[in-house]
């Protein structure tokens, strides 16, 4: 049987948890922003970022961007408690989270790349992340 106390994870781990819970914390803030911004908020805004609240986007993708923000957020507390079921979540987080970005890269004029590239790269390293925090037995 395995110590469950000697197998502490690092500060390092901590660190990256704390930081990847901030990244997708702001991503729901983003989802909710897009989620109840009215017309008059929108007309407040300068100009270049008003086109960017009146595009109108399928339920799908609404809904994958919900699940990738709010996966991720679960997925970050699962691993604050070190918790297994982290892996999973950031798996479902990623997915989504890829799913909706492709289609911003492929079907929205004007999208530059460089964002939805990060954020797929993001969510791959926290499913990696995750992943080798189970194998080192620092999340169960």
């Amino acid at each position: 049987m395995t110590d469950y106390s000697n197998n502490k994870p690092p500060v390092w781990f901590w660190i990256v948890s704390v930081v990847a819970l901030i990244w997708n914390a702001l991503g729901v803030m983003a989802y909710l922003v897009q989620a109840y911004m009215t017309d008059e908020m929108i007309a407040e805004l300068p100009e270049e970022q008003q086109a960017e609240f009146l595009i109108e986007h399928p339920a799908w993708y609404t809904a994958a961007f919900a699940l990738a923000v709010f996966c991720g957020v679960l997925a970050c507390l699962a691993l604050l408690f070190r918790k297994k079921l982290a892996y999973l979540l950031f798996i479902v987080s990623f997915l989504a989270a890829t799913i909706q970005q492709v289609y911003l890269m492929t079907s929205v004029e004007g999208v530059s790349p460089g964002m939805p590239i990060t954020i797929i790269v993001v969510c791959a390293f926290l499913v990696w992340f995750s992943k080798m925090a189970t194998s080192k037995g620092w999340i169960k």
